[in-house]
Formats: structure tokens, sequence, C-alpha cells
């Protein structure tokens, strides 16, 4: 499904476009979840990963507070309980149940939230198609703001599977019909260049932007260049052989605080059967292809590496003005490898978008003159909390309409569970 940006930007009063977009949205929630059995939908094995039915009812809980208790008329919701069991605002100021009690709630069943869903998407229809043109601007904003919060959830939920299936010795695998690309090798890595000065970064308007995107503003940068695509599973292990989880000169202090705490020996999946490397995929476990992008390694060991290779993580503004206008194209999820390929060869950068997230070197802060959505709906928008790190770019699991050069993702530099990797950059 292609959320249609442009034709709804085309055709603003032509609200079954909105409803195709709504249901082809809610209906991708529900594919990625066709896989599952009724006791993969519970489990939770770590705070920071939620239960498949919880995304499914939480991304509902949406669209049922901020649009249809807001704006259709006699509206009855599916349950009074469910408008704190599944909102995440009450779980950050510790009311009612916690975040890492998720996995607890056997009750409300997979079938239940089914029903919830249907329930939403049932009276979403009629709003969509009876709202007065005198409230219509107010819910195509909530409307879009919702789609977007659920794309974010579809990403989420592939992260969540992948590792509550790898918590199960069995190491079930999610979908064995994934492609798999035999035989590629890897692009010999060069270096691109970019001129210093003042340069502009943020949302350019024409379309939807969180509003941590905004304002846009200028930055000065020095001449710096990136590397022609990201760092391998190769590469990496060449690190690793060279004692890179045993040299702290490498590592951030709180890196190697990680290291030691964590017992951290090379990236999140792999594992070293009879001497050969493995890596638990969605497809299951597979050897380790050495030239496709390393991806599940965290903020710190982006950092180590670097330092190892003489080189520095990218600051998210050179990263913005190295993939500004580039094709908004790569291994994203409508590729459906749900995993990162071998780049291919070429001139200029390659895989800026799709494959992995890249981190870089910017802490996550507000732009200049940045201020918040006023409201409930601020939430899903500027959430600046402290010591979270940028990533940029999309991952092969990121729905190919949902990013931008422009979007900026942001994670603790100790977490490893979402797809991320890297590229290098230096000064000139």
């Amino acid at each position: 499904m292609t959320f249609p940006y442009a034709a709804l930007a085309l055709a603003d009063n032509q609200r079954s476009l909105w409803m195709d977009a709504y249901l082809g949205v809610r209906r991708r929630s529900e594919a990625l979840c066709t896989p599952l059995s009724p006791e993969d939908y519970v489990i939770q094995t770590c705070p920071e990963a939620s239960p498949a039915k919880w995304h499914l009812a939480h991304v509902s809980w949406f669209f049922e507070t901020f649009l249809l208790k807001e704006y259709l008329a006699g509206y009855t919701e599916f349950h009074s309980a469910f408008g704190y069991l599944f909102n995440s605002y009450y779980e950050q100021i510790g009311k009612f149940h916690p975040r890492h009690e998720r996995g607890f709630l056997s009750r409300p069943g997979v079938e239940e939230i089914y029903r919830y869903r249907a329930h939403v998407d049932e009276h979403m229809q009629q709003l969509l198609y009876s709202a007065d043109e005198s409230i219509w601007p107010s819910i195509r904003q909530r409307l879009e703001v919702g789609l977007n919060h659920e794309q974010q959830h579809q990403e989420l939920l592939l992260t969540d599977i992948k590792l509550n299936f790898h918590a199960n010795p069995l190491r079930p695998c999610y979908r064995s019909d994934l492609p798999q690309i035999a035989g590629a090798s890897t692009p010999s890595l060069h270096w691109v260049e970019f001129p210093g000065g003042l340069h502009e970064i943020g949302h350019e308007g024409g379309g939807f932007a969180y509003d941590n995107e905004l304002p846009r503003h200028r930055t000065y940068l020095y001449p710096f260049r990136l590397a022609s695509r990201p760092v391998t599973n190769g590469e990496y292990l060449a690190f690793m052989d060279d004692g890179g989880y045993g040299t702290p000169r490498f590592w951030l202090a709180d890196g190697w605080a990680a290291v030691k705490r964590l017992h951290w020996s090379s990236p999140m999946y792999w594992e070293l059967i009879d001497g050969v490397w493995w890596q638990f995929t969605l497809g299951g476990l597979r050897k380790l292809n050495l030239n496709e992008p390393v991806y599940h390694v965290s903020h710190y060991e982006a950092e180590a590496y670097a330092a190892w290779a003489g080189k520095r993580l990218p600051t998210e503004a050179e990263w913005e003005i190295a993939a500004r206008h580039l094709p908004l194209a790569g291994n994203l999820a409508d590729s459906s490898y749900l995993q990162p390929i071998v780049a291919a060869d070429g001139d200029g950068l390659q895989q800026m978008y799709g494959d992995v997230w890249e981190h870089t070197a910017s802490a996550y802060q507000p732009y200049p003159g940045f201020r918040p959505t006023a409201g409930a709906l601020g939430e899903y928008n500027g959430k600046f909390m402290c010591n979270q790190m940028v990533l940029r770019g999309g991952s092969c699991i990121t729905p190919a309409d949902h990013i931008r050069s422009s979007y900026r993702n942001f994670f603790y530099p100790h977490e490893r569970w979402q797809f991320q990797g890297f590229r290098l950059a230096e000064d000139t």
C-alpha cells in the first residue's frame, strides 16, 4: 500500500482518498501479524519492547481518543477501561500499570483486540464521510498524525516480534518465505565530499512532518566527506577480531561501562556456532553475510568502530545535507526483504534510505526556535528526552512512504534492538 500524499494534496476534499489511506495503513498493521500465533501476541521480553496486541490496540486507542470521541456525535467507546490500558502517556507519568508490565495483560485477548480495531474502523468510516466541512481541517490534521503514528508502530511491531522470538531457545522463524540475495560482493568504499558553509536543514513543507523536524533553519558546516555506503558485517568483524570489544581506548566511558555491564562481544543477534557466525533474522537463523550492512549495533558500538577506524560518525546536519537531493528510494519495508541487503555498486552515496537507520554524532535536541504542538497531540511530535541520539534514513522495515530527508529518529545510546547501523565520516 502506498500512502497517497501526492493525490491527497491535489484533492483536498476527496474524503474517499483519505479513507483509502486510513484503511490501507490499518490493513498493513494486521497483515504484519498474520504469521503470529495467539501466544505470540502476548509476550514482552524487555521493557523497551511491547506485545504485538498492545501495538494493535494502542494505535486504535489513538483514533478513538483524538478523533471519534472528539468529533463523532453519539460515539460510544468500545470498552471503558481501554482508555487507560492502552494510553502510553498514563504509563509515563506512573498512572495505572507501568510500561514494562504490558506483557502481564493476558486479557483482553487477541480476538477482543481485533473486535476493538473493527469497531474503531467502522466508526472512523462514518466520521470521515459524514463530518461537517467546518471541522474537516481539524479531523484531517489529526488523521494524518494518526496514520503516521500507526506506521511508526508497524516498524516497532517487527522489531519487537524479532526481539521476542529471539528470546525463545527454539529460535522460531517469523517468516520463512523472506527472500535472500546470494552472491553479491561488497562494492569498494569511496568518499563523497561536501562543501562547508551555511546550509538549511529541517522540513521544507509540502507534506507531513513531525514538529521535531521544525523549524527549518540555517546551520554552519565545515567541509566533510561521507563514506559511500554503510559499514558491513565483514568490516565490523575485523574490528572484533582486532580486539575491539576488549580495548577501552576505542570506547566512550559510558560505552565501555555498557560493554562490561551487558557483556557485549558482538552485535545483537550474532551467534557463533562451531566457529561460524550466524545471525538471527525475521527469516530465522541464517549464516552471516559479510557483505551486508552491519545492524543491531548501538551508538556506543558505532562510535567505537569509528575510533578504531580513525574516522567519526556524521552529524545529523551533515547526513541531511548529503541526502536531501537523493531519491526517496531504497531497501525499505515495501521491498519485502525485511533485512539489509548488499549495497549496489556505483558512484555517489549508496543506501542512504532504507537498509539501516544510521547513527549520527548528534544528540536529540530541539532545533533553534522550536515550539511544541499545543495540546495532547504534542506527545506524538517533539519528545526531547535526555541522553538520546539521532538516527537518520529509515531501515528495511520502515514503510517507504514514511521516510524523508528531514526525518529524525532517536534512541538511547545503549539500545540495539532497532535496525541500526552506521556509515563513517571524516573532515576534509
